[in-house]
Parts: C-alpha cells; sequence; structure tokens
C-alpha cells in the first residue's frame, strides 16, 4: 500500500523541513494546470495532512476523499465494509481507487491561489510592488504558512478557505466594516459583493478583504498580513476588539 511519505517521495523518517520542502515542491507539480491532475492534486495534500497530524502511516488510503481513511484508526475493516454499497464483496482490487479517478476527471477544480505573507515581504526587503515577487518566494524555500497554494471552494470566501487549509490569517469583523483582513491581489480578481471600509484608491491599488473576497477568476496571488500599512492601519480595529472578535469566533 502506498504510504503517504511514498506520495510526497521521501523516507518515513524524513524531517519536519523536508515533508514542508516535499510537499510544497509536490503540490505545484500535481497541480491541473502544471501538468497533473485534480485527483493527484487532492493526494498530496492528503498525505501532507496525514503525516502532520501524526497519523498512523499505514491507516493512509491515497484514494479515498479526506476523512474517509481516518475511518481505518477507529473502525477497523467495520468501517471499511460500511463504505461498500449492499450486495457488494469488495473483492475488486482497487475498485474504489478508479471510480475515484473517474469522479475527479468530471469534477472541475476552484480557483486556485498562490498566497505569501506579508512579514516575509518585509524580512527579506522586497516590495509589493516587485515583479518577480513570488519568483522570488519560490526561490526562497518558504514555510507552507508563508507561501503556497490553496483552492477555494464555491461560494466559500477567500478568508474561509485559508481557515479550512488550517492557516490563521488576520480578521475581526467578517463584514467588510474594518481593514484586518485585507490582502493585496498581485494578479487575478479577488470580487467584494458587499461595500466595505476601503477607500476607491486603495481598491485600485489591489486592496481587497478576505472575509468577503471571493475569486472570479481561475488563478490569483495575493499578499495576506498586510493590515499594518499605511492608510490600512488606520481601519484596523483597536487590539482588545480584535481580540475579542477571535476569541467570540
Amino acid at each position: 500500500m502506498e504510504s503517504p511519505y511514498d506520495v510526497l517521495g521521501i523516507d518515513a523518517d524524513a524531517d519536519e523541513d523536508e515533508v514542508v520542502r516535499a510537499y510544497r515542491r509536490r503540490v505545484k507539480d500535481a497541480h491541473p494546470d502544471h501538468g497533473g491532475s485534480l485527483a493527484e492534486f487532492k493526494r498530496v495534500r492528503r498525505a501532507y495532512e496525514h503525516i502532520t497530524a501524526g497519523r498512523d502511516p499505514s491507516t493512509f488510503d491515497a484514494h479515498l476523499e479526506n476523512g474517509h481513511a481516518d475511518t481505518a484508526q477507529s473502525g477497523g475493516a467495520g468501517a471499511a465494509d460500511r463504505e461498500r454499497e449492499p450486495g457488494t464483496s469488495g473483492t475488486q482490487p482497487g475498485a474504489s481507487g478508479a471510480e475515484e479517478e473517474e469522479d475527479d476527471e468530471d469534477e472541475e477544480l476552484g480557483p486556485t491561489v498562490e498566497y505569501l505573507d506579508y512579514e516575509v515581504v518585509e524580512s527579506q526587503g522586497w516590495e509589493l510592488t516587485d515583479k518577480d515577487l513570488f519568483e522570488k518566494a519560490e526561490a526562497a524555500d518558504l514555510g507552507v504558512d508563508s507561501h503556497g497554494l490553496l483552492v477555494v471552494e464555491p461560494q466559500e470566501t477567500l478568508l474561509e478557505a485559508a481557515e479550512r487549509y488550517g492557516f490563521s490569517w488576520p480578521y475581526a469583523c467578517r463584514g467588510g466594516a474594518c481593514a484586518n483582513c485585507a490582502v493585496a491581489v498581485v494578479e487575478g480578481e479577488l470580487e467584494m459583493p458587499v461595500s466595505t471600509v476601503l477607500t476607491d484608491e486603495m481598491k485600485e491599488q489591489g486592496i481587497r478583504l478576505s472575509c468577503i473576497g471571493e475569486p472570479v477568476t481561475d488563478d490569483l496571488k495575493v499578499v495576506f498580513n498586510i493590515e499594518r500599512l499605511p492608510g490600512l492601519a488606520e481601519l484596523r480595529l483597536p487590539a482588545e476588539q480584535f481580540d475579542n472578535a477571535r476569541a467570540g469566533d
């Protein structure tokens, strides 16, 4: 059986940094826009999550959707049996994998967002206006919290997608009334369906709010964590309100 380490192309004793580097390399190669497939993209993501969650490698199933493979940990063979349709014996090896591949062929991948943390931009001495900003980020071999790819699902905001991936991007009101969740859209379009505190000038500069922003192009490049930039800083919720918003969310 293929292990999550096999999917990422690393040894089972790889350390955390090796896992992160391998994931960033494989998830880009697996993306449909880079010659991969949706099935492979999902498989790489599942493998990374399986490893970072500290799960037993032997319970990993590369052909199942997120969460299904985990039933092997708590339900054993019985859990697997419950996945089968009534009247089937489950004796056809690879059948579920083939069905998964067919489903993935019919399914379309949502908008893909390449993200970059502004703290990295500052620490490296880069500028938001650098034309090769994301090429620099790629060469810097950053961790997945700072730079990587995520896919936004239908009717999902950018912030919701980031949180689904386990990231803690800044936010507060979730309604467009502050700039805590502001991002700079370097490439692509992020639509905000309601009025916001952002000025027309800010919007012309590509500033958007991730809490209400939904991608309307297939590919985007955004820089998050920019809420302390001049102009935006004045539109943030005060620290106390921000903490309360997080705690009560």
